[in-house]
């Protein structure tokens, strides 16, 4: 009997995942919701529950709701800009564009900006289909309800998605054209690859050396960069780090290694003219944990 209990689980484990992963944004986080729902099935009463699915996809994202409300007031007192924990992804999951873009992290970023229940609904909606009736049951909410925090989650996220729309194979040549010019340390090169009004986001959590506010303007980003990259970071010299061009959230993304492990992690955003006009850069060590540990998004 027990080994079914576990087994039901089991198989729905990387689907509660994926929900918890988009509602939180972090790995950690979303590990400890799937646990947690875990332990609520495994001392439940399952003899009245007819769709396993939607019963356990219900309790995780309840709890994700209730993480997130206590993490809202964290994220604001947060320092520097605060980033998703990034997370490794296959190359073929990325072939699905639309299950790619809603874990990318500039579309992360966006939803931090959404109320905890505007997140929810559009998490179930837009990325997994669920209907309004299957999100008013699962949030203890009316349809109407429902509709009305779709509509208005889905306007805010259509204006301030990411403007461009790019094909993997320029998202992947304008990644290696940057970390390139990057590791070259040639600032006229990193300008022809980086949009005018590029933006760059870092993510230090105030434990590791990173800028508090974003930097724009292509001059300013390229200058940073060449800086960064000419010295060592917490304490790893520029010689002893390896880059690894792998798929991170589920587009082509860089990450970079001392002999301890991850440093930093990085994907850029792309225009339409093949620039690079946004890059995300992860270095709070504690959200590099998941690729330490190798922790696969599944999508």
């Amino acid at each position: 009997m027990m080994s079914t209990v576990i087994d039901v689980f089991e198989e729905r484990r990387n689907l509660l995942f994926a929900v918890a992963y988009r509602m939180l944004g972090t790995a950690a986080d979303a590990e400890d919701v799937v646990q947690d729902a875990w332990l609520r099935w495994s001392a439940a009463d399952r003899s009245d529950v007819a769709e396993p699915t939607a019963y356990l996809v219900r309790i995780v994202t309840n709890l994700a709701l209730d993480r997130l409300r206590s993490a809202q007031s964290q994220r604001e007192s947060y320092i520097g800009p605060w980033l998703p924990e990034p997370v490794l992804t296959t190359p073929d999951a990325g072939e699905d564009v639309d299950m790619a873009e809603s874990v990318s992290m500039a579309m992360l970023v966006v939803l931090e900006t959404l109320s905890p229940l505007e997140r929810a609904v559009f998490v179930l909606r837009e990325v997994f289909g669920y209907s309004n009736a299957e999100i008013a049951e699962a949030l203890d909410r009316s349809e109407a309800s429902v509709r009305q925090l779709a509509h208005r989650a889905r306007e805010h996220v259509q204006a301030r998605r990411p403007r461009f729309q790019t094909s993997r194979e320029e998202r992947r040549l304008a990644t290696s054209r940057f970390l390139e010019a990057t590791l070259g340390g040639d600032i006229n090169a990193l300008m022809e690859v980086l949009a005018p009004d590029v933006t760059l986001w870092t993510d230090g959590g105030g434990k590791v050396p990173a800028p508090r506010r974003t930097i724009t303007g292509a001059d300013n980003v390229s200058r940073w960069l060449q800086g960064v990259s000419a010295r060592p970071y917490v304490g790893v010299a520029p010689e002893h780090m390896t880059f690894d061009t792998i798929e991170l959230n589920g587009v082509p993304g860089i990450v970079i290694y001392g002999p301890a492990g991850p440093i930093s992690a990085l994907t850029v955003d792309v225009d339409d003219a093949g620039r690079v006009s946004a890059i995300h850069v992860v270095a709070n060590p504690d959200k590099l944990r998941a690729l330490s540990l190798g922790r696969r998004l599944p999508f």
